[in-house]
């Protein structure tokens, strides 16, 4: 499984959360029952078939945000290239309301027609979940091995606040030859423990 990233709902009285998990490429919620504490995978990401890979591509979800509302979850596919957006409103059954491709293995064409090495990674959404920023390097020896020569960017996404995203083209934050990782926003933002 290798759960990389835990994310509690923000509202103080919850008492469920999620976590990624990478390699089955699955987003599992935890929640209270009663005396005792359960999980359920709520979200499943099916492999692919790519052309000279011995198997079918997981997704490889490496990051997750929670918006300060409770109301979206955005993760990243890292190889896959997808970044997504689910309303969780109702923890238990996430609706996908948004999905943008940004690189990653599969071959879709990113918005704009940016030719993008990698896809999606860290994430980092702003309190009042209107922006969100994506960079594409996981961790040096993944990023070698899976993507050689790989150049390094940061991109913004306008999230929409009735569900939605679309990638600002004119946002582009090229990073080569360092590799952008960690995002945190001046002020705060949705994963910083002290709000302003």
């Amino acid at each position: 499984m290798i759960p990389l990233e835990v994310r509690w709902l923000h509202n103080p009285e919850a008492q469920t959360g999620f976590v990624g998990a990478a390699l089955s490429s699955a987003i599992w919620r935890w929640y209270r029952d009663g005396d005792r504490w359960a999980a359920e995978k709520v979200i499943q990401v099916e492999p692919r078939e790519v052309a000279g890979w011995p198997f079918p591509v997981p997704g490889l979800i490496t990051d997750l945000v929670v918006s300060m509302d409770d109301r979206f979850l955005y993760f990243s596919d890292w190889l896959h290239g997808d970044l997504r957006q689910y309303d969780i409103s109702d923890p238990a059954h996430p609706k996908l309301t948004g999905q943008v491709w940004l690189g990653g293995v599969l071959g879709q064409p990113s918005p704009g027609g940016r030719k993008l090495d990698a896809g999606p990674q860290m994430l980092q959404l702003s309190m009042d979940g209107r922006r969100l920023y994506v960079t594409n390097s996981l961790y040096s020896t993944w990023d070698n091995q899976f993507y050689p020569g790989m150049k390094s960017w940061m991109l913004k996404l306008d999230c929409d606040p009735n569900g939605g995203m679309t990638l600002d083209e004119r946002f582009f934050v090229d990073f080569s030859p360092a590799r952008g990782h960690e995002i945190h926003l001046p002020g705060g933002d949705c994963t910083t423990e002290i709000f302003t």
